[in-house]
């Protein structure tokens, strides 16, 4: 039984996650992290402070994290120090961060750290690295939508995207939205749109004269990022120190 600890308890994702687990017959619910102390599906929640005690007591095989940027980073520091493996689906890291976290995990536990744990949306950044590399010389938009609680924008997703782009069809501008008079050159457009309770809608078009190839991901429940998390999860427990990502998991090729 591989035992569980969830940071975010309180959140949307927390819950989702939370959920899935109590219902999995292989992971347990050991305890959970959030704001302000409390239960997380009979199991002791701690406020974000006391992560600590919480790690020392339970002895969690796993944490998993979906908070924001500043938290998730001293998460995973509380993590390495107690030698518990990570499975971070936050998003909105700087570079700094992603060094800490790093370097944090080194040579303590594994990470499995992912703009998005959807198998789908892993399956579709490949499909777009293959058709980018044929779609060079297109005119390329990019396009993501979520709900309208999301804080980051563009999404951690769509930077993916962007950097799968820069990888494949060479590093060009990027061009946040268009007002006036805006004549195209050879940048990158990228249009956000926060509403409702989008789950994640993500596109990317190749333009030319008298043709458009649009390749596009759209989630309908934020299960789908669980499921994709605890196939992460049940992946990485036992793995060598570092950090991997989901391409790792689902055995992807990265090129």
């Amino acid at each position: 039984m591989i035992k569980v600890v969830v940071c975010g308890a309180s959140g949307r994702m927390g819950q989702t996650v939370g959920r899935m687990v109590h219902e999995s017959s292989d992971l347990k619910i050991v305890g959970g992290v959030d704001l302000k102390g409390g239960t997380f599906f009979n199991e002791e929640q701690v406020a974000s402070k006391d992560i600590d005690q919480l790690l020392e007591k339970k002895k969690p095989d796993i944490l998993i994290d979906f908070t924001v940027a500043g938290a998730a980073v001293e998460n995973v520091k509380a993590a390495a120090r107690h030698n518990v493996a990570l499975v971070v689906g936050t998003t909105g890291f700087t570079m700094e961060q992603r060094k800490v976290m790093a370097d944090a995990v080194a040579g303590h536990s594994p990470a499995v750290i992912s703009s998005n744990f959807s198998v789908g949306v892993n399956i579709f950044w490949q499909v777009l690295r293959d058709a980018a590399k044929l779609l060079k010389d297109y005119d390329i938009e990019v396009i993501e939508g979520h709900h309208r609680n999301k804080k980051d924008a563009p999404s951690g997703t769509a930077k993916t995207i962007l950097q799968i782009l820069d990888e494949e069809t060479g590093t060009r501008q990027k061009m946040y939205g268009r007002e006036g008079i805006t004549e195209r050159k050879n940048e990158i457009g990228v249009h956000v749109i926060r509403g409702g309770d989008i789950v994640g809608d993500h596109a990317v078009l190749f333009s030319k004269n008298f043709e458009t190839i649009t390749l596009s991901h759209r989630a309908y429940d934020r299960a789908v990022f669980a499921s994709g998390a605890l196939i992460a999860t049940r992946w990485v427990v036992g793995k060598k120190p570092g950090i991997y990502g989901m391409n790792d998991v689902l055995n992807l090729s990265k090129k």
